[in-house]
């Protein structure tokens, strides 16, 4: 498997993922449902924002993308999704462990992922994949500004390697 940029190409692909308004808004927290594809690629005109796709056997199975935030020195995982077929099988966990593995080798340390605390699929994927929940305090103030109280996650700021 290989961990690609996104291109345009593949928002119908991402787009048509989600099966119901309800795993659009565990998602990515949006309303909308379907999501259109090009509300996907408007999503790349984010100067702060790398998309990947997980492509297996040239099919895209995954989708995600690093939020860097560089006056803060952390980058954010957000917006992750593999292709319904594929649940369960490992691949969000390898995909996630992708997009950190991207963030420690552009120099971050501080890596964070937002779930909503409903989607305990995502919550078991993510702890898998090495990430921890962050101190209560700290989750307590970033969900201050938040329409959910969400559970922050921290990576293990190692490249990937679960502890």
């Amino acid at each position: 498997m290989d961990l690609l940029p996104f291109a345009a190409a593949h928002a119908a692909t991402v787009a048509g993922w989600p099966a119901t308004a309800g795993e659009v808004a565990l998602w990515c927290g949006r309303q909308e449902f379907p999501v259109p594809a090009q509300t996907i690629t408007d999503w790349q005109l984010d100067t702060d924002l790398r998309a990947h796709v997980l492509v297996e056997d040239e099919r895209v199975v995954g989708y995600g993308e690093l939020w860097f935030d560089a006056e803060e020195d952390e980058v954010e995982l957000a917006r992750i999704i593999v292709a319904p077929d594929t649940r369960g099988t490992g691949r969000g966990r390898e995909l996630v462990r992708g997009l950190l593995a991207r963030a420690v080798g552009a120099g971050y340390r501080d890596v964070f992922m937002r779930v909503h605390p409903d989607n305990e699929r995502a919550l078991r994927c993510y702890r898998g994949a090495g990430f921890e929940p962050v101190d209560p305090a700290l989750a307590d103030s970033w969900n201050e500004a938040q329409p959910v109280a969400y559970v922050w996650l921290q990576g293990a700021g190692d490249g990937g390697v679960a502890r």
